[in-house]
Formats: structure tokens, sequence, C-alpha cells
């Protein structure tokens, strides 16, 4: 595979989507090949249907294993039918959210084990790693209340609804991946304004293009 893949992480409210669409319009003017822009869980279409089901507030039901399963088979058809393809055409990936979110989410979110949710990602990824990843860092209550704040009409997912102390485990746990991983994890202080965020992450990423003779 040829091309750039790049991920964006971080707890919920942390400004993912807000800097994913942001870098979307700065990569699509900077670069000399096609950009993919895509999210997680979703993707694609078979993806996106599975989505639907993990998110969805009704069902309440579902049990930890099977979210993370879920998590893993959306992830696997999204490589298969989007991030794969356009890798291999050369092209730049910019993801929100990946396997990290997994490992944080529902191995120490759900408390079913960092290990075993990196294992079963590894077996659904093939071992598909990203390039980049930036991780915008924010203290848990202070992105639920953004959460809360800003998308009033917006009914929260699955997730988004757990407890602080389950968003206090996924931020401590993406600490351990931001120290395990320091060569492809960059630091973002998200608690700055999004003007900030986007030129903290934009300096990142270029120097992640130079490198690979992507920009114009």
């Amino acid at each position: 595979m040829s091309g750039l893949f790049i991920t964006v992480e971080g707890p919920d409210g942390a400004g993912k989507s807000t800097l994913v669409a942001a870098l979307n319009q700065r990569l699509s003017e900077a670069i000399t090949v096609p950009l993919v822009t895509t999210r997680e869980p979703g993707g694609s279409d078979i993806a996106e249907k599975i989505r639907a089901v993990i998110i969805d507030p009704k069902n309440k039901k579902m049990d930890d294993r099977t979210e993370a399963l879920l998590f893993a088979a959306s992830r696997r058809q999204h490589i298969i039918e989007t991030i794969q393809p356009a890798l291999e055409r050369g092209e730049v990936i910019l993801c929100d959210r990946f396997v990290d979110s997994s490992i944080a989410y529902q191995g120490a979110g759900r408390k079913l084990g960092v290990d075993k949710v990196a294992t079963l990602n590894q077996f659904a990824t093939e071992n598909l790693t990203p390039d980049l990843t930036l991780y915008l860092d924010v203290e848990a209550q202070v992105g639920l209340n953004r959460i809360g704040h800003k998308n009033s009409k917006r009914k929260k997912d699955r997730l988004e609804m757990e407890k602080v102390s389950f968003h206090n485990r996924v931020r401590d746990a993406y600490k351990t991946l931001l120290k395990d991983n320091p060569e492809r994890i960059q630091y973002i202080d998200a608690a700055q304004a999004s003007e900030s965020v986007l030129a903290d992450a934009w300096e990142i990423v270029q120097t992640k293009l130079q490198k690979h003779q992507l920009l114009k």
C-alpha cells in the first residue's frame, strides 16, 4: 500500500468531527492525490448499517462483547470496501476514529480488557495501522458538557449516554495509547479554541505530508 492513512481520535466532545471537517477542506486543497474522508463505525454501506445498530439508544440489551464484535465487524467491512482500495490507489485517507477507539471504549470503558480488544481488532484489520493519529485530549466531563450544549437538539447515542466514570476510563486508556505509541499518536490540547486545535493539527499533518511528498 502506498497511500497515507491518518486518523483522528479522542473522547466524546473533544471536537473530532469539527477538526475532520476543517482538515478535509485544507487537505483537499493542499495534496497532490485524491482524499477520502470517512468515519467509524461506518464508512461503507454495510458498515453504516452496523453503525446504526451500535449507536441506537433503544438497544439497551446489547451485550458488551457483542458491541465489541460489531465494532470489529464494521471496521473489517470499512477496510475492505473503502480504506484498503484507496490506500492501494495511493490516496490519502482521513478517518474519524479507528482501532484506538475500540481499545479505549470497549477495552477500558466497558472493562473487556485492552489486550483482548486489541487482539480482536488485529484479526479484523490484519494489523492495518494508521500512519498518523491525531489525539484530541479533553477532560471527560468537559467533553460531555460540550455535547449537551452544542447539540442540544441531537439525541445522544448509546455510548455518549454512559456515566462520566466510563468516559474517564476511556480517556485514561487514550493516555496510555499515547504513551505507548509516541511516533504514531500526536497529542493536541482540545480544550483550546477550535481554530487553535486546527492550527496545531495542520502543523503535524503538513510535516507528515512533506515526508511522503504529497503536498502541492
